[in-house]
């Protein structure tokens, strides 16, 4: 079993609602668990103007999947969730991102492993933070350090919700 991270965010159609129950769509995967999962955040969305803000989250699996096969598991839930990828960065019932996978780095034309932007991401870095501080990031370093990077005005896009 590998544990894999796996950023979560919906911004339409009852976002919560949306995550929530994502989670749950993760702990059914085959061969695969949830064993961790980090609160709810509220951010401002990247991307085109004029949309609602996000919300956030972060899960832990423990899973036998290898990589791409995760993948198309991801896809197949958020296609549940009748996500529409188009436009780049626009408003999306679900979407699921493998963060990282182990220690591996990986680069497929459908996958990159860790996540190509996560260093940059505050809406991924403070729920990944809150839940595995000390997780090295192949090839970046500590989440608590890519944390201490990000600059105050990034970091105050993100609310910890109750």
């Amino acid at each position: 079993m590998v544990q894999a991270y796996i950023g979560l965010g919906s911004n339409i159609d009852h976002p919560v609602d949306h995550v929530t129950r994502a989670f749950y769509a993760l702990d059914r995967l085959p061969s695969t668990r949830l064993i961790g999962r980090s609160a709810l955040y509220l951010s401002s969305p990247h991307g085109p103007p004029n949309q609602p803000d996000f919300i956030n989250a972060v899960a832990v699996l423990a899973t036998a999947l290898a990589p791409l096969a995760l993948l198309r598991h991801l896809q197949a839930i958020e296609r549940r969730h009748k996500r529409v990828r188009a436009p780049k960065w626009g408003p999306r019932t679900l979407d699921l991102d493998i963060l990282i996978y182990g220690k591996i780095l990986c680069h497929y034309p459908q996958l990159i492993i860790p996540h190509p932007l996560l260093q940059q991401r505050e809406f991924v870095l403070l729920p990944l933070g809150e839940i595995s501080p000390e997780l090295k990031v192949p090839g970046n370093g500590k989440v608590k350090t890519l944390i201490d990077r990000l600059d105050r005005v990034k970091k105050a896009r993100v609310n910890r919700l109750p």
